[in-house]
């Protein structure tokens, strides 16, 4: 009777131990999956974004860089679209200086500011050549505008994209156990913290 008392205690014993392995399994195994889920959680996501940002450079150019945390762009748009706005303005004026002065020639006058110094067809000719530098600069103008507005939805959809996370590229030598020669290679190292 005794023996089987020893055999008794002797396996009970050896089950405790085998649930106590097995519910540490279980505890790591949870421990793991949770560290993997949390490793693969992406970050918040907000598909919205870069449409606020287009929008608010399409209402006022440069509000979209602000919305983006891209303070550095806004001189760069105003000075686009402002120096597109200027040349415009200047060049209007100047096609109306020309265009006033001929206007003044065919109704018969010959006191323009120009008399003396251009022809009837010189005056054509800066007209046309002062209309199309206006057209060009209202192009680049509106080529600017349409530029703020791509720009702030591009940094928007990129802004979503983590930079932070590690990656590298490092050189690796292991001698190779079968052949006795050593082992050349690249390992690309991703770090998902």
């Amino acid at each position: 009777m005794r023996r089987f008392l020893y055999l008794l205690l002797l396996f009970s014993g050896l089950s405790y131990s085998q649930k106590e392995e097995s519910d540490l399994k279980i505890n790591q195994t949870e421990q793991n999956f949770e560290q993997t889920e949390t490793s693969f959680r992406a970050d918040p996501f907000d598909a919205l974004a870069p449409a606020k940002a287009a929008f608010y450079s399409a209402i006022l150019p440069g509000l979209g860089q602000i919305y983006n945390g891209s303070y550095w762009k806004v001189p760069i748009v105003y000075g686009g679209i402002g120096t597109s706005a200027y040349f415009y303005v200047q060049n209007d004026k100047e096609y109306n200086r020309y265009r006033d002065a001929y206007k003044r020639r065919l109704a018969g006058f010959d006191d323009d500011e120009f008399s003396g110094l251009l022809t009837k067809e010189n005056l054509i000719d800066a007209q046309k050549q002062f209309r199309k530098n206006r057209e060009y600069s209202l192009l680049v103008m509106i080529g600017f505008y349409i530029l703020n507005i791509v720009d702030a939805n591009v940094d928007a959809h990129l802004n979503q994209f983590s930079i932070t996370r590690d990656l590298s590229l490092q050189t690796r030598f292991e001698p190779n156990y079968l052949s006795g020669k050593p082992d050349y290679g690249l390992s690309l190292n991703i770090n998902l913290d």
